[in-house]
């Protein structure tokens, strides 16, 4: 496929939600499995909405996500600038191309015009739809002679710029999911391309852009599909050639009704933003991902998974795997329930592939914090618990007892494996432990296993309380190898601790 050019076109009115950065990550994919251009084009021309900060947070979140852009705010390409609002005097003249050519029109009506001709509709049980049907009866240029008109506009009086829909024929629209799509133009209404404060509407701005940015495929949210007739008939009206249009499923809540919206997260416990948010304006603070703790990996390969499969059994990749997997064909057409405990899932699946020696620095930082030294094999006690690690900070609460000798031991496990006869075999235990020159798991493990099998006793009246101990508990990794990590010493220690608590 040549000359692939994708855009994220993102507002700033606030954080990155992650469907909006699932429709980015769709984009980066495809331009990358096409070798292709992935544009960031903020989309700042309602002002009102502005939100101070906005534009870096999308420019952060995707840096974090190792989804890039390749063109962009500060990365000024060839088809700069990629800020709506610094490109402003182009649209103006897009507009009056539309009404030279008698695609568009001055509508002149005011608000409590249009507002008293929706009552009369409503009075009759119907909806007012500004289009064919009755755009000759009002106050634009269509009804208006053109001396009217002209003295209009040199008058100053308030006007903004409709697209004029034809409904001549079905209209016959194409879209990479979700294939043919049928429009009735009776139904279109006619569109405000240009508002009165002499700024464009989404539609205008949107069109154009994409034209002279040489986009050549729309891939965007569902949300935007009911726009696509105006979009196409646009670049209809301009005479251009259209890019193809792939419209992405909804993410929807997770019990399945309704899109995922921003409050969601905070009301259900779990993040919808990549990044942690805080409002400017009202300071309210919203959780991210980063920093509760996931892998940008497993965010990417969570975000994949909502709405596109790639048709076989695997479910973990990496990015590059995804960029070599991701087909829009692929792409589901049905909305896609979010999971949050299958996020969870993936994050675990991710930390198991992070290098032993990035953990084992994370971890150390973890040790100093709690003021911990130690001469313990950092590596090796991180190989023995990350399998049961979801986080980072797991590693900590899942090897605690190794660094700090158990002072406490749980009453559960004492009554279920703590017996009359256990402190002197504990004892006999120890001697046995002092014996044992080589203090490898697979040693003590050998050794142990024989000497209870000699004693013509249940491996549950040695193991259970030899873990609690170790551990302080009956949870924890094989035993064995918790005393080869500990040392001989600590684990002869600690048993003897344990009979004169216990």
């Amino acid at each position: 496929m040549n000359n692939v050019r994708v855009r994220f076109a993102p507002s700033p009115t606030g954080p990155l939600h992650i469907g909006g950065l699932r429709t980015a990550l769709f984009n980066y994919l495809f331009a990358k499995k096409n070798n292709g251009a992935f544009i960031l084009r903020i989309e700042d021309t309602d002002q009102n909405r502005y939100v101070e900060g906005a534009e870096n947070y999308i420019s952060n979140a995707l840096d974090w996500c190792s989804i890039p852009y390749d063109e962009g705010p500060g990365k000024e390409g060839s088809y700069g600038p990629y800020r709506q609002s610094e490109r402003k005097s182009l649209y103006k003249d897009y507009a009056n191309q539309l009404i030279d050519s008698g695609a568009a029109y001055y509508a002149f009506d005011t608000t409590t015009e249009l507002d008293n001709i929706r009552k009369n509709y409503e009075a009759e049980g119907k909806t007012f739809i500004y289009n064919w049907h009755n755009r000759i009866t009002l106050n634009n240029s269509l009804s208006l002679s053109k001396q009217e008109v002209d003295k209009k506009l040199a008058a100053g009086d308030t006007y903004v710029i409709r697209f004029k829909s034809d409904r001549t024929e079905p209209l016959l629209l194409e879209d990479e999911i979700r294939g043919t799509i049928t429009i009735d133009t009776k139904t279109l209404d006619d569109k405000i391309l240009f508002k009165s404060d002499g700024m464009p509407t989404y539609h205008l701005a949107n069109i154009v852009d994409d034209h002279l940015m040489k986009i050549s495929h729309v891939i965007r949210g569902e949300e935007w599909l009911p726009s696509l007739s105006l979009h196409v008939l646009l670049y209809r009206a301009f005479g251009w050639e259209s890019p193809k249009f792939a419209h992405l499923p909804l993410i929807l809540k997770p019990v399945g009704k309704g899109k995922l919206s921003k409050r969601d997260g905070d009301k259900l416990g779990f993040p919808v933003f990549p990044l942690l948010w805080e409002d400017p304006k009202t300071k309210e603070i919203s959780s991210g991902y980063r920093e509760d703790g996931y892998l940008p990996e497993a965010v990417i390969n969570m975000l994949a998974f909502l709405g596109w499969n790639p048709g076989t059994e695997q479910e973990i990749f990496t990015l590059t795997e995804l960029i070599e997997e991701f087909d829009l064909k692929k792409v589901n057409k049905s909305g896609a329930k979010f999971d949050p405990e299958k996020t969870k899932w993936f994050q675990q699946q991710h930390l198991q592939d992070v290098p032993a020696e990035q953990l084992v620095t994370t971890f150390k930082e973890i040790l100093y914090e709690k003021e911990i030294t130690t001469t313990l094999n950092i590596k090796n006690i991180l190989n023995l618990v990350k399998e049961r690690a979801v986080f980072t900070k797991d590693l900590w609460d899942l090897s605690s007892f190794l660094f700090i000798a158990p002072q406490e031991y749980d009453e559960k496990a004492l009554k279920k494996a703590w017996k009359e006869d256990t402190p002197m075999l504990m004892h006999e235990l120890n001697r046995v432990l002092t014996d044992i020159s080589d203090f490898t798991a697979a040693s003590i493990s050998t050794i142990v296993k024989s000497w209870i099998q000699a004693q013509e006793i249940s491996f549950g009246k040695i193991m259970m309380p030899l873990r609690i101990a170790l551990v302080g508990s009956l949870q924890g990794p094989d035993v064995f190898e918790i005393a080869a990590i500990i040392g001989k010493d600590e684990t002869i220690q600690r048993i003897e601790h344990s009979i004169k608590i216990i």
